[in-house]
């Protein structure tokens, strides 16, 4: 079973990190550089997760998790949002509009790689029976 992400990422060095990363880890990965048209792609390719960097050209990832939201079949996606700004308010900001897992960068492979692993765990996982 191949898992799909998107990598809403402008800065090609973590890019290809995390996309070779998750490749390694049978991911299939999108990558796309720019916020403007980020909410579109992410829609088109209808991935199982999504990681998104907060600040990106044409759009930040607040504005591209946002218009997400808005669409009924993206409201439950998961979306791991991954930035230099570590500010509780950024925090805030990104939690309120529907980020599901903030990380500050710089991050380990191995903290990249376990998020992406317990956010799909737990969007898919089938629901445990609660019994009587």
């Amino acid at each position: 079973m191949s898992r799909h992400v998107v990598l809403i990422e402008d800065e090609p060095n973590i890019a290809e990190a995390i996309r070779f990363l998750l490749t390694r880890d049978n991911w299939t990965v999108d990558v796309h550089g720019n916020g403007s048209d980020a909410a579109e792609v992410i829609q088109a390719a209808s991935p199982d997760l999504v990681i998104l960097d907060l600040m990106l050209p044409g759009k930040s990832g607040l504005e591209v998790i946002q218009e997400l939201r808005l669409v009924e079949q993206m409201q439950r996606l998961p979306v791991l949002m991954l930035t230099a700004r570590g500010q509780l308010k950024d925090r805030e900001m990104a939690e309120k509009a529907g980020v599901t897992r903030f990380m500050t960068k710089p991050f380990s492979n191995s903290e990249v790689l376990t998020a992406v692993r317990d956010l799909y765990a737990q969007a898919y996982q089938e629901p445990q029976d609660a019994g009587p």
